[in-house]
């Protein structure tokens, strides 16, 4: 037996409050009776038989609260197998994780803030496998293709600025990196390559790679994170203190958004650029608007062990009880006497 739906184990402590109610009301219509009549009355005015109703009525009722509350949890018991045909297109996240992407002119920070729109995204997919690159001065697959979105919020849970000790941004390795991995068993399915950056590209020829990318039949979306004003870059040292990035000459950096570059790269693999914003970071309109309308496939079929639901039974217990309780009446009959 398993029950699905935790979050309601807290209406338990409601059925143990009506308990208590219960016998807190009970007690003080004994104490407020023993005050309005004599104890000689008490066997006319309430037989026995009615104060056994009464508690019958109640503990009937309290019960049906009990099974309601099991049948929201969802009880499942026993298993079958399916088999499941997934259907969708292949998606890659490529997110750059250079020191620029700490800049706050995006709040919490640039990689902060695409870590949630990634989070977003994943809860509209449905079959799509998905995937995530990491990249700065270098790239590597973090997360290969998978419908396991469970697994892949974690590797996305663990992208830092410091998981790549080279530093720079490469956007072209990263575009390669999309190659290699959509070569890897991704035939004949729609590829998608998302990348998440500022555009601060410092070696690398990304232009080439969304070129060889094309080829390759994938399309790339770029999202431009951060303001064309830019921001100063905010480390913290070994310590927690917070000081600013600077160069070998000793200046501060200031980042800024590359816009052109994100666009180009765009049209060369006939893919789309969006510039995030405050309210709306772009990924999950992206998907709606344009991955979502793209030609699915079947991507795999799986055996999968399907649960059997069982709320019906403690919901038709609760139907049971309340029909029962109408049944018993509280009202006591009284004979006139000529």
């Amino acid at each position: 037996m398993r029950f699905v739906n935790q979050a309601y184990n807290g209406l338990f402590l409601i059925v143990i409050a009506l308990v208590f109610l219960y016998i807190f009301v009970h007690k003080k219509r004994k104490t407020l009776f023993g005050d309005f009549a004599d104890m000689a009355l008490h066997a006319k005015l309430a037989p026995g038989g009615i104060n056994k109703q009464r508690k019958i009525k109640a503990a009937l009722i309290l019960c049906a609260v009990f099974f309601c509350v099991v049948a929201l949890l969802r009880p499942q018991y026993g298993f079958h197998w399916e088999e499941v045909k997934h259907e969708g297109v292949n998606i890659l996240i490529a997110v750059d994780v250079s020191k620029s992407m700490q800049t706050k002119d995006v709040l919490p920070s640039r990689l902060g803030r695409a870590k949630l729109a990634i989070q977003d995204l994943i809860a509209e997919l449905g079959g799509d496998r998905v995937g995530l690159i990491a990249f700065a001065g270098t790239a590597f697959l973090q997360c290969p293709l998978t419908i396991d979105y469970d697994g892949f919020l974690l590797s996305v849970e663990t992208l830092k600025t410091d998981i790549i000790p080279q530093g720079g941004t490469d956007i072209e390795a990263a575009i390669n990196e999309a190659i290699k991995s959509f070569s890897q068993g991704a035939e004949g399915v729609e590829r998608i390559l998302i990348i998440i950056t500022d555009g601060e590209t410092h070696t690398g020829n990304a232009l080439a790679a969304a070129e060889r990318a094309k080829q390759n039949n994938i399309k790339i979306y770029t999202i431009g994170v951060g303001t064309k004003e830019g921001e100063l870059i905010s480390i913290a040292d070994d310590y927690g203190n917070t000081a600013y990035l600077k160069d070998k000459d000793g200046r501060v950096v200031k980042s800024r958004l590359n816009e052109p570059l994100l666009q180009e790269i765009a049209v060369k693999s006939e893919g789309i650029y969006i510039k995030a914003t405050p309210t709306q970071f772009g990924l999950a309109m992206l998907y709606e608007t344009k991955i979502s309308k793209l030609q699915k496939e079947e991507l795999k079929s799986r055996m999968e062990k399907r649960f059997i639901e069982r709320f019906q039974v403690p919901l038709t217990l609760v139907f049971i009880l309340l029909f029962l309780e109408s049944f018993i009446g509280t009202r006591t009959k009284y004979e006139v006497e000529d």
